[in-house]
């Protein structure tokens, strides 16, 4: 596969992972008690966390050439 569909791919992928993930933080965060430190902090979390999965995929994009 060349490094301009590896691309074109990746950016779909990460796209409908951003769009679950965001649709799944929010449905989790609605269940939170009414506390805003605890909010606070899950949503801190839940908006740094997403990166960690996506980093293998932009490293499979940046690959070869």
């Amino acid at each position: 596969m060349s490094a301009r569909q590896r691309k074109l791919v990746g950016m779909f992928v990460i796209i409908a992972f951003v769009a679950a993930y965001a649709v799944a933080a929010v449905a989790i965060g609605e269940r939170l008690p009414d506390n805003i430190a605890i909010q606070a902090l899950f949503y801190g979390v839940v908006g740094l966390a997403w990166g960690v999965p996506i980093l293998p995929l932009i490293s499979w994009m940046n690959r070869g050439r």
